[in-house]
């Protein structure tokens, strides 16, 4: 019989038991006094056989939603994306699944490639210098553009647009306490960030200026000039971009964004209740030393053959925290893997089409539920989400949408009072057309 793991018998318990020179199991507890030693049973079923556990583990599984069975208008940071077939089958492969961290070239040249062809791709992408080899997720990128950017510029004050994701902003206060940063929200007009507000609140102690594009209520935001006002007081410009999105705007580089961060999750990387993801970070040349994490470089061999090593940071970025750069010393090199591959199968053209499909077919789903009667909230350029208000609680509603197999939008109540009855729907490439219709006319009927 193949085992998944190795059963220990009575004898094998034995066996060990005799070895380490004690009688018992209970004999190995001698050294804790009996006083504050657990007596009793623990209230948790009895161990079932294996064929039995697995039977009752699949019908507990069944009972959760998901997108093969479900229609999902759901985003807010995690989405329903298209993903190659390719991209688990080389996931699978042992080489990548089991890696360690590749401090030694000689044995890891093909995960280092992996990972240094991630970065080319992520620097194509933002119009960046220097990427690195991956981050945590999206939320943690963020808060370590801050963290960057009070070092470079030796201040204390952050601003960030109130339309960035609301758990990321709670990532970025959590590191903030820590280093003793002041963090300023910018209030949002119409669902872009206030540009008066942030001229006003912009001075000579502002660290960094962090938007989000396009933000987390769905519209592109005004990268050009929100740029102008914080260098006008040299402070760093951090845009929190959809790597997907950036197949059809204009990448946050051209506007002289000086970190990009971002969740490549859109890329090869399912929901999966939440995570993992993989973030990315990006930056100018000139922050290349001071980037998190770690950097893949290509350079030659003696005998003039192409190689890939860890470059550009000392040891202790990664094992002597007291000199290290950042918190993070780690990063998701299987869901950069995942990115990755997902973006080779897909190609230029491919990711520029796929990245079209999730704005035409919002503008389609926004248009129709318009003429369905339904208020959209902030209406303008956006990507693949838009918000609608409605006359009655946006969980009463995905209660009601539930039972006709459709998962609906994020409820914006939960971040934000002022949103109380307000939806923000995501709708990718995977939506048909018939199934916006159904969400429409659902909508139209609750």
């Amino acid at each position: 019989m193949k085992h998944r793991y190795l059963p220990m018998t009575e004898t094998d318990q034995q066996e060990m038991l005799k070895a380490i020179g004690v009688e018992s199991v209970e004999e190995l507890f001698r050294d804790i006094p009996e006083k504050v030693r657990f007596q009793g049973e623990y209230n948790i079923k009895k161990a079932s056989p294996e064929s039995t556990l697995k039977k009752e583990l699949t019908q507990l599984s069944r009972r959760n939603a998901n997108t093969k069975e479900y229609i999902s208008f759901l985003g807010a940071g995690v989405y329903d994306h298209y993903i190659p077939a390719i991209v688990d089958h080389v996931l699978s492969r042992s080489e990548f699944y089991t890696a360690y961290t590749p401090y030694q070239p000689e044995i890891s040249q093909g995960e280092l490639q992996a990972i240094f062809e991630f970065q080319t791709m992520i620097c194509e992408l933002t119009g960046m210098d220097v990427a690195n080899s991956s981050m945590y997720d999206g939320a943690t990128a963020l808060a370590e553009a801050a963290l960057l950017s009070a070092a470079q510029t030796r201040r204390n004050k952050v601003l960030i647009s109130s339309a960035v994701h609301s758990e990321s902003k709670e990532v970025l206060k959590t590191y903030a306490k820590g280093r003793r940063l002041e963090v300023v929200e910018i209030a949002a007009t119409q669902g872009t960030t206030d540009v008066l507000e942030l001229a006003n609140q912009i001075d000579s102690n502002t660290a960094a200026v962090i938007v989000q594009y396009p933000n987390f209520l769905g519209r592109v935001e005004p990268l050009a000039e929100l740029a102008d006002i914080a260098h006008s007081e040299k402070a760093m410009f951090v845009v929190s971009a959809n790597p997907l999105a950036l197949g059809v705007l204009e990448p946050p580089g051209k506007f002289g964004a000086d970190i990009v961060v971002g969740d490549c999750q859109p890329f090869g990387i399912p929901a999966a209740f939440g995570g993992p993801h993989c973030g990315y970070f990006a930056v100018t040349e000139k922050l290349m030393r001071k980037i998190p994490g770690r950097l893949v470089g290509q350079t030659v061999d003696e005998d003039g053959k192409r190689g890939f090593v860890l470059t550009l940071q000392a040891r202790e970025q990664h094992i002597r925290r007291d000199k290290a750069t950042s918190n993070i010393c780690s990063n998701q090199a299987l869901n950069a893997l995942a990115a990755s591959v997902a973006m080779t199968a897909l190609g230029k053209k491919g990711l520029r089409e796929m990245a079209e499909q999730n704005v035409q077919k919002a503008y389609y789903a926004k248009k129709q539920l318009q003429k369905n009667g339904a208020i959209v909230a902030f209406d303008g350029p956006s990507f693949n989400e838009f918000v609608i208000r409605l006359n009655k609680p946006v969980k009463d509603v995905n209660k009601r949408l539930f039972q006709k197999k459709i998962i609906g939008g994020y409820d914006l109540g939960k971040m934000d009072p002022m949103l109380q009855n307000h939806m923000l729907i995501a709708v990718t490439e995977l939506r048909t057309k018939e199934e916006i219709d159904l969400l429409v006319k659902e909508l139209g009927g609750l």
